[in-house]
């Protein structure tokens, strides 16, 4: 795999982002001959759950303020869970995952509840993670009439538990940390079996604002970061499909005059002959606040 190869990972965070951010995106990857895989959030959509954040994470407030996220998420989406009731997404926009299947992309499950998974799930018993990961997969299969193949943990929050179950459900690949090639989770001592495609490029909302990246040029950033073989990026449909979008379409524009394909995280799991595998914990990430999940060394 000696050419430069982009695999794309699209996380479907919210309501506006399923309604607004994807059908725009499976338009301008249409235009410029790409191919992605959405992770959709499947239940409610409790953004405005997020805001305790300021008081719980160090340096949350600042990387909003500085990555433009709630220009990026709008008022409204920042009041749900809170002060608006909480829309539920797939239910309310089934023909958004069935379009965005249709046009050729591959479709996979993000979470049920977001907010809930992403600052709770190392509290979670067992049965809960399962539960939260069963209730996603359940109307998933109800709305697109199969099963899931690959989940993505949102914000990259992962336990024991939650690799156990993905397990459990047959998945053919998961990408839920950050690292820099494909390799099988070993996670405190626990071997796990399923694939994992690690997100390879920093997201657009760790960089933006850092070190002079603007909307103007981070598509000069990524193009400068790519090195042979397979780069995983993940985008989100609030930011290169909303706030961001003149952005990213310049970027798509660049891979393909480049002649960089950009393929499904599928695509790139069949490209894979062998994958070692790698410690998985969770740990401190440049442009985050809070801990992700962060691959480690070769385990023997």
């Amino acid at each position: 795999m000696a050419e430069k190869l982009v695999a794309l990972k699209v996380d479907v965070d919210t309501y506006a982002g399923t309604r607004d951010g994807v059908p725009r995106l499976v338009e301008d990857l249409a235009r410029c001959g790409a191919k992605a895989t959405f992770y959709f959030s499947m239940g409610p959509d409790n953004t405005g759950k997020t805001l305790r954040r300021i008081f719980t994470r160090k340096g949350f407030l600042k990387k909003a303020l500085r990555s433009g996220a709630p220009g990026a998420y709008g008022i409204k989406t920042m009041l749900y869970g809170t002060l608006l009731p909480a829309p539920m997404i797939a239910e309310t926009c089934p023909e958004v995952l069935r379009a965005t299947e249709r046009a050729g992309h591959e479709v996979g499950i993000h979470c049920w509840d977001h907010v809930k998974w992403h600052d709770y799930l190392p509290w979670f018993p067992k049965h809960l993670t399962a539960m939260e990961l069963g209730k996603a997969s359940a109307l998933y299969q109800d709305i697109l009439g199969h099963r899931a193949i690959t989940t993505a943990a949102p914000g990259w929050t992962v336990s024991g538990d939650s690799l156990e179950v993905q397990d459990a459900m047959g998945l053919a690949f998961c990408s839920d940390g950050r690292g820099t090639h494909p390799f099988y989770p070993v996670m405190n001592g626990r071997r796990f079996r399923t694939l994992q495609i690690p997100t390879t490029l920093p997201t657009a909302d760790e960089i933006l604002g850092e070190n002079g990246i603007t909307p103007d040029n981070i598509h000069e950033f990524y193009l400068d970061s790519l090195h042979d073989g397979l780069n995983v990026l993940t985008i989100h449909a609030e930011m290169e499909g909303n706030a961001i979008r003149p952005s990213f379409i310049r970027l798509l524009e660049c891979f393909q005059a480049a002649g960089i394909h950009c393929i499904p995280l599928g695509e790139a799991a069949r490209l894979i002959s062998a994958a070692p595998a790698c410690e998985l914990a969770m740990g401190e990430f440049p442009g985050r606040a809070g801990l992700v999940a962060v691959q480690g060394g070769v385990v023997p």
